[in-house]
């Protein structure tokens, strides 16, 4: 039997705690825990606060706004997916297929995730049962070379297909129970599902983050004999230019325009813009449901865990054990999976409290990774007019072979990298672009507000208007001008001497390419819908 996009049977958020806390899991993840402090060690600790905070007003809560806006407004007429909802805004069949970034985005970025997700588990796993204690030995001036070799190990860096080399690696087997745990979760549906498990997942690592914080705030000075690497300090490395100033770093660093584009990287990274699951999220609220102190809210929780807990938990808790030195690692993962296990082992405590820390890293990552399925699920029910249990066999079978590819492939994490480099890092500020252009210049940035503020408890002012159409598009296409040219011919180059990167770029495609013809195939049933509401909007 077919289902009208306009069943009004459709699924809905049970409350209004549940969609924030939602919303906000999906934003909470690895982002905030790994990525956002070791961008901030690498770009001069206190100084990148400054175009951090300049990105978060100018990109991240006004883009915010908007996607939440968007999505209550395609929900509106039944839709739940980007390629509808943009449809329904941009009225003309092109931006249907523009919708498409929206999808390719957040199931390519679960193929990689996952398995991060599955490390975190399988390292929460390994401080409760006391492995990694015994993994690192008693010998201090190994640490850091123990925890590079189990890094590589665990996660099959040293060469491809070791973690299917005549056995089950232990890590192929925690990424399977994470991955069913996922569609098992995704199967239940938004309410019963995410909504539920996020109730309970949210707090929990509200609690586990504040008790590490709470241990690494009353460390002190842990060696007399190195009396300047004492908590005071380690959160003036986070938080004071002057302080990196003193150690010979300078101002300098905001001249840099990869400084600018990592601070803008990481919020939409972080606030989930430009990832099509706030969009997803916002279709299923009712016409009067707030989407502007809702929205604000779920930002602002997203804002307390990544600098309240994930920023003052893991700079100054490195900079403490290991100096500066230990703070400015390179790399996402180092800080948290190569550095923070020698803090472990130094720290009294260390086991339990490392087996928190990688516990809470596990529920940020799995709040997110749900939220990355329930697009697809959406769109593939709405535009093949199937139910719950086919498209999320459809999507299980599409995201766990590339995930697959990922594990295989793991020498140096070249797959992983080349995905991260591409989709989570570049198509997330063209598809933030495009919802950008679609919403201030198509729908029409006060025709949004309007639409925004009706019901809202709080009123979105009017200068966002003008941010919306000037200066973020702006802001924007100066970040993809600037990539384009410093960083892009490096990043073709790379993909010309890898052959992995290549098939990884391959994935991408066949992905993309499966969505576009279904999204096709849909647009002619979807038409008469979008020429009602664009009747609608005219009068």
């Amino acid at each position: 039997m077919n289902h009208s996009p306009l069943d009004k049977g459709k699924e809905m958020w049970a409350t209004r705690l549940g969609v924030i806390l939602a919303v906000a899991g999906s934003a909470v993840g690895l982002g905030n825990f790994l990525r956002f402090p070791a961008l901030a060690a690498q770009n001069g600790g206190g100084v990148f606060m400054i175009p951090y905070f300049v990105a978060l007003i100018l990109l991240g809560i006004p883009i915010c706004w908007a996607e939440w806006t968007m999505g209550k407004y395609g929900g509106m007429f039944g839709f739940n997916s980007c390629p509808a909802i943009f449809g329904v805004m941009g009225r003309k069949r092109i931006w249907q297929y523009l919708g498409v970034f929206g999808l390719i985005v957040p199931v390519i970025i679960y193929m990689y995730y996952v398995l991060i997700e599955s490390w975190c588990l399988g390292y929460a796993w390994q401080y409760l049962t006391g492995a990694m204690n015994s993994a690192l030995g008693d010998d201090p001036n190994q640490y850091a070379a123990q925890c590079k070799d189990y890094f590589n190990q665990f996660t099959g860096a040293t060469h491809d297909g070791l973690m299917m080399d005549g056995r089950l690696h232990i890590s192929v087997i925690v990424w399977i129970v994470v991955f069913g745990v996922n569609f098992l979760l995704i199967y239940r549906g938004l309410s019963k599902g995410i909504e539920t498990f996020c109730k309970y997942a949210v707090p929990m690592m509200a609690v586990c983050a504040l008790a590490v914080l709470i241990r690494v705030l009353t460390l002190g000075t842990p060696n007399p004999a190195i009396p300047e690497q004492n908590v005071i300090n380690g959160l003036g490395f986070m938080w004071n230019p002057k302080a990196v100033v003193d150690e010979g770093s300078n101002w300098s660093a905001l001249a840099k325009p990869q400084v600018w584009m990592d601070a803008a990287g990481q919020i939409f990274f972080s606030l989930s813009v430009g990832f099509g699951v706030i969009i997803n999220y916002a279709s299923y609220l009712r016409k009067k449901d707030d989407v502007v102190l809702s929205g604000l809210t779920a930002s602002a929780t997203n804002e307390f865990f990544e600098v309240c807990m994930g920023g003052l938990i893991t700079i100054p808790a490195a900079f403490i054990f290991l100096g500066i030195a230990g703070a400015q690692v390179s790399g996402n993962f180092d800080l948290g999976f190569k550095t923070l296990p020698i803090v472990f082992k130094y720290m009294p405590g260390g086991q339990f409290f490392g087996f928190l820390w990688f516990f809470m890293l596990f529920l940020a990552a799995i709040t997110s990774s749900l939220s990355m399925l329930q697009p697809a699920i959406a769109f593939l029910e709405e535009a093949m007019n199937i139910k719950r249990h086919l498209s999320v066999i459809l999507l299980g079978i599409l995201t766990g072979g590339g995930s697959l590819f990922v594990i295989y492939y793991s020498q140096g994490l070249m797959a992983l990298s080349t995905l991260d480099d591409w989709v989570g890092t570049i198509i997330i500020v063209v598809l933030a672009t495009i919802q950008t252009v679609l919403f201030a210049w198509v729908f029409g940035a006060e025709r949004g507000r309007k639409f925004a503020n009706d019901g809202a408890e709080m009123q979105i002012p009017r200068f966002w208007v003008f941010l919306m159409k000037y200066v973020t598009p702006l802001y924007l296409l100066i970040m993809l001008v600037m990539w384009c040219w410093n960083t892009l011919p490096g990043k073709l180059i790379e993909l010309q001497a890898s052959p992995v990167a290549q098939m990884s770029m391959g994935l991408v495609l066949v992905v993309t390419i499966f969505f576009l013809v279904v999204i096709h195939r849909a647009g002619r049933r979807w038409q008469p819908i979008i020429d009602r509401a664009a009747a609608q909007r005219e009068i």
